[in-house]
C-alpha cells in the first residue's frame, strides 16, 4: 500500500475560457507554486491547440501535472487522474507551495472527496470562477480564431494518422471529431461551459470569486489553503 501524502494546497476552479489557467499561472510566478492541472483533456499528448494546453515553456516553468500523460488511443479515468497525481506529488518539495486548476469538477470532487458515489457529506468548498456567459461566449469565439490560425486542422489531422484509433474519452474531446467545423466547435465548446457551471453549482459548495488576481488572492487568504490527502 503506498503511503499517504498530505499537503496543503490552492484551489481554482472555473468553465472553460474563464481566464483560470492564466490568473493561476500569474498566481504561482507570486507565491513559487507547482501547478496541477485538473482538466481531463490536458492528459493527452498531442492534443495541444484544440484543448488551449498551457505552452511548452509553461509546463516547464510550473513543473506542471496532469499534462501529457497519455496518448488519445488510451482511456482515461478519475482514477487514473489521482494515481498521477499522486506520483506527482512525491515530486513535489514540501516547501513548495502547489496550485491545483481546472475545469473538470469530477476531479475536484475524486480529490476531495473520494470516487464513492455512495458519499452523503456535503459537497466539498472550494473557489469558482463566476463570469458572465456573454462573456465566455466571446472569448471562446476569440480563441477558437486563434486556434484555427495556429494550425488546428493540421493538428487534428497529424494526430489521426498517427493514432487512427481513438478511446472513447478521447474521442470526446472538443475539436477533433470528424466533421468539426468552426460553428460547431464554437456551439460544442459553450455547452461544455455550461455543463461546467452546472456541475460546480450542484456538485460543490461553490466559493464564487470573480476572475481577478485580486479577488482569488483574497479567497485564498481568507479561506485557504486546502489540505488534501492522496494515496
Amino acid at each position: 500500500m503506498s503511503d499517504k501524502i498530505i499537503r496543503d494546497v490552492y484551489l481554482l476552479a472555473g468553465p472553460t475560457a474563464s481566464g483560470k489557467s492564466a490568473i493561476s499561472a500569474q498566481l504561482a510566478r507570486e507565491i513559487g507554486a507547482w501547478i496541477l492541472s485538473a482538466d481531463s483533456m490536458l492528459v493527452y499528448k498531442g492534443m495541444d491547440l484544440g484543448t488551449a494546453k498551457p505552452s511548452p515553456e509553461e509546463i516547464e516553468e510550473f513543473h506542471m501535472g496532469g499534462v501529457n500523460l497519455v496518448t488519445p488511443e488510451e482511456e482515461f479515468s478519475a482514477g487514473a487522474w489521482l494515481r498521477s497525481a499522486y506520483k506527482w506529488f512525491q515530486n513535489v518539495p514540501k516547501e513548495t507551495p502547489v496550485i491545483i486548476v481546472g475545469g473538470t469538477g469530477l476531479y475536484f470532487s475524486a480529490l476531495l472527496r473520494g470516487l464513492d458515489r455512495a458519499w452523503v457529506k456535503p459537497p466539498p468548498e472550494y473557489p469558482v470562477i463566476k463570469i458572465d456567459r456573454a462573456i465566455v461566449r466571446q472569448r471562446i469565439a476569440d480563441r477558437l480564431d486563434a486556434m484555427f490560425l495556429a494550425g488546428l486542422e493540421e493538428e487534428k489531422r497529424k494526430l489521426k494518422s498517427l493514432y487512427p484509433v481513438w478511446s472513447k474519452t478521447a474521442a470526446l474531446a472538443i475539436g477533433y471529431r470528424e466533421g468539426d467545423d468552426r460553428d460547431k466547435i464554437f456551439t460544442r465548446t459553450c455547452q461544455l461551459a455550461k455543463r461546467q457551471d452546472t456541475w460546480f453549482r450542484h456538485q460543490a459548495s461553490a466559493i464564487y470569486v470573480e476572475p481577478t488576481l485580486d479577488s482569488i488572492r483574497q479567497c485564498w487568504q481568507k479561506h485557504g489553503p486546502w489540505r488534501i490527502e492522496i494515496s
